[in-house]
């Protein structure tokens, strides 16, 4: 599998969180801690690229996972999730690794997988061989909570999402090399790989969606 176009968010990483506020208020935050109460207590837990570590201390403050394996290509916010969980008073077994879903081993395997936000800052192709990879790493009847934007048919997608989605792609593809330009088909990719939505909650006038999806027991 080749390596994908990784953006670089650490120029970007002190003020990531204070931009993603200004343009969304709390809606990305509620989203991705929609459906955290669902991890089963004692599960092996992947997060992958959780950026500066809010998104682990929601997870350890609303379930009891055994391990977490905090998966982060950037270094800057790495740093900050490592910060973050000193902060606090959890006694999780916490792992903080640098890289991608390509550093994952092959014995390594996981109950739940999260994907905040992380999707969309890839090609289709690109976005399909890390879900290919995550899956592999996904235990039967595991769980994959997948947070990220939601597009309307182009036909019927109002104006102000399609100028969002414009501005977001040239904005971080100045600032982080991003390589996307568009949304990845989330549905048809998690069909492709044989994912059904479980369940799902929509933020943001229904542009910001979180998803439950299962992986099927053979």
């Amino acid at each position: 599998m080749s390596s994908p176009s990784v953006p670089d968010f650490n120029c970007i990483a002190p003020v990531y969180d204070a931009l993603a506020q200004l343009v969304y208020g709390d809606a990305q935050k509620r989203a991705q801690a929609h459906f955290l109460s669902l991890i089963p207590a004692g599960a092996r837990v992947l997060v992958l690229g959780g950026g500066s570590g809010w998104i682990l201390t929601e997870l350890l403050r609303q379930s009891a996972p055994v391990h977490v394996l905090y998966l982060e290509p950037a270094r800057n916010m790495l740093q900050q999730a490592q910060n973050r969980f000193r902060n606090t008073s959890s006694t999780a077994q916490v792992e903080f690794r640098l890289g991608t879903e390509l550093d994952l081993t092959p014995q390594e395997t996981f109950h739940v997988v999260l994907t905040p936000f992380v999707l969309d800052l890839f090609p289709a192709a690109e976005a399909y061989a890390m879900m290919q990879r995550l899956s592999q790493a996904l235990l039967p009847g595991g769980l994959w909570l997948h947070t990220d934007f939601h597009a309307s048919a182009p036909e019927s997608q109002p104006v102000w999402q399609k100028l969002l989605l414009w501005g977001m792609y040239r904005f971080f593809g100045v600032v982080s090399n991003l390589s996307a330009r568009e949304l990845p088909p989330f549905e048809a990719l998690f069909q492709k790989i044989g994912f059904k939505t479980h369940r799902e909650a929509f933020y943001f006038r229904k542009f910001i969606r979180a998803q439950v999806l299962q992986k099927a027991v053979f």
